[in-house]
């Protein structure tokens, strides 16, 4: 793994373990268990160094892993059982003298622990350098340890040698129990297909590719499928050469993590499958009227006009019928919550305002409004003077009445005069009767319409700050979660391993023939 790929790692790893804190309870416990040990695996594997290839045969009962893992190392240390099952212990042999951190973390008993090098010298070890080689129990034991320890371990490891056999091949316990959960992980995966000696020459290639049809239908394409017998020793050379791909590649531990990440992500994307659409003021502006109405404010608002232009009158505003508030708190979260699965939308109730405090708040926030009934400026001026022309007017009047009837002797012209005078008076009085009444309707308009206002504001700042913020907090964590999740899958993907797969002939299987190389160790014929 290179500095680049470590560093990308490292970062989409604490990544996923943001959007876990961020999303904590309202995961559902599988998922959140699936991405912590995701987050805690590769937290781990990358503390522990990439200087190691972690290589896993596993399979099911009878599969021949034990045979294989023998064949592999060249040693007879892994158990090759008649009675099954043998033992719920994992099995390891180690290129490298440095690997004994990496086994404890794994959790392999020190007596099932074997060193390649101190065994077994001058076999060309260097090429598969770092190579830890661990033998599973069988995944399909009548023993629930054994399946225990196989699901605690497949997550550990680098790359996966799956080993079938032609009779269960097709096992749907292997197929929906395990290979369907490695899509994604196919460039650190193998499926070893052992004992086709036992098959006919003629029908190897159909198995093959019988084999092949089962993996694509799990959605694992370009997985290396490699026949092998490890009872003639025939594939087991190529088999061999894969694993040296490996540790020389050093990608497959960064391939291995990053589909591990990539699983978690993806499973955390179901729980925030998708951007919700919503916005703080629509939403707001949709439940304001309804709240408005279970408060009476347009009633109030109209009353403190009538008592503007009526010169009296205090009306109150009643407490906002509940029913109402209860039914427009439903609404809010039932459009909000939409698109959220049933743990974020809980978390939403639970951030919300409950009908009561919401109820509370509208009327905490109502009594700040001003009901004030006082008519419009210089209203009783306007009024006194109003009465002061009456009554001059009808007394001005009333004399220059009588002095033009000579009714009191009074000379010329001031009868005249005071009857135009008080004539003068009585219209502005009327005058001054009308400016007050226009004044007052609109100081009643005015008042109405504020009272209206501030209402409305008050109740909308409650449904801004009771529901639409925690709403909105909610949401924005929601984004946050998928965000995390979406860069956790952004990784670089390790490219397939090759090795060189060809269907041994019926020649080859019926004989062991086996060579020496220039070094001296056993190797197949057939490599």
């Amino acid at each position: 793994m290179n500095a680049s790929h470590d560093a990308t790692l490292r970062a989409r790893t604490e990544d996923l373990a943001e959007a876990l804190a961020l999303a904590g309870p309202r995961l559902d416990s599988v998922t959140a268990q699936r991405v912590q040990t995701a987050v805690d695996g590769v937290r781990q594997r990358l503390a522990l160094g990439v200087d190691h290839t972690v290589v896993a045969l596993a399979g099911g009962t009878g599969s021949g892993k034990s045979s294989l893992f023998n064949k592999i190392s060249r040693l007879s240390f892994a158990d090759v059982g008649v009675k099954r099952p043998t033992t719920a212990r994992v099995t390891a042999c180690s290129w490298s003298d440095a690997a004994e951190p990496l086994l404890d973390w794994i959790g392999v008993d020190r007596e099932r622990r074997i060193t390649h090098s101190e065994v077994l010298e001058g076999d060309g070890a260097g090429a598969m350098a770092g190579l830890v080689l661990l033998d599973l129990p069988d995944h399909d034991s009548v023993e629930p340890a054994h399946r225990e320890v196989v699901d605690r371990v497949l997550p550990l490891v680098d790359l996966l040698v799956w080993v079938v056999d032609p009779q269960k091949y097709a096992d749907d316990a292997l197929h929906s129990g395990y290979l369907r959960d490695q899509v994604g992980s196919e460039s650190s995966m193998v499926v070893v297909l052992n004992q086709v000696d036992t098959v006919p020459d003629t029908q190897r290639e159909n198995l093959v590719e019988d084999l092949e049809r089962l993996l694509a239908d799990d959605g694992l394409h370009d997985v290396l499928v490699q026949p092998v017998s490890t009872r003639t020793g025939v594939g087991v050379a190529r088999v061999r050469e894969v694993l040296e791909e490996a540790c020389a590649r050093r990608s497959v531990a960064a391939g291995r993590a990053a589909a591990e990440l990539d699983a978690a992500g993806k499973a955390l994307l179901t729980q925030t499958p998708a951007d919700v659409p919503w916005q703080l003021d629509a939403a707001v502006d949709r439940e304001l009227e309804p709240v408005v109405g279970a408060t009476g404010l347009d009633a109030v608002a109209n009353q403190v006009g009538a008592g503007v232009r009526n010169g009296y009158g205090m009306p109150e505003l009643p407490v906002p019928d509940r029913d109402t508030i209860a039914l427009a708190r439903a609404r809010w979260l039932t459009r909000a919550g939409a698109s959220l699965r049933p743990g974020w939308q809980r978390s939403l109730a639970e951030s919300a305002a409950s009908a009561d405090q919401l109820r509370a708040a509208v009327t905490t926030a109502l009594r700040g409004v001003d009901l004030d009934v006082s008519g419009p400026r210089h209203s009783r001026a306007l009024r006194r003077t109003a009465w002061v022309c009456l009554a001059l007017g009808v007394v001005l009047g009333v004399v220059g009445g009588l002095a033009l009837g000579d009714v009191i002797g009074i000379a010329d012209p001031w009868g005249p005069v005071l009857a135009v005078a008080g004539g003068v008076l009585l219209v502005a009085a009327v005058v001054l009767a009308v400016v007050r009444v226009v004044l007052r309707r609109r100081r009643a308009a005015r008042r109405r319409e504020e009272v209206r206002t501030q209402g409305r504001r008050a109740i909308r700042e409650v449904l801004v700050t009771r529901l639409g913020e925690p709403t909105q907090r909610v949401l924005v964590e929601h984004r946050q979660v998928r965000d995390y999740a979406l860069s956790a899958r952004e990784l670089p993907s390790a490219a397939p391993l090759t090795g060189s797969v060809r269907l041994p002939t019926g020649d080859e299987l019926a004989t062991s023939s086996t060579a020496r190389d220039e070094s001296g160790a056993r190797t197949d014929a057939t490599a």
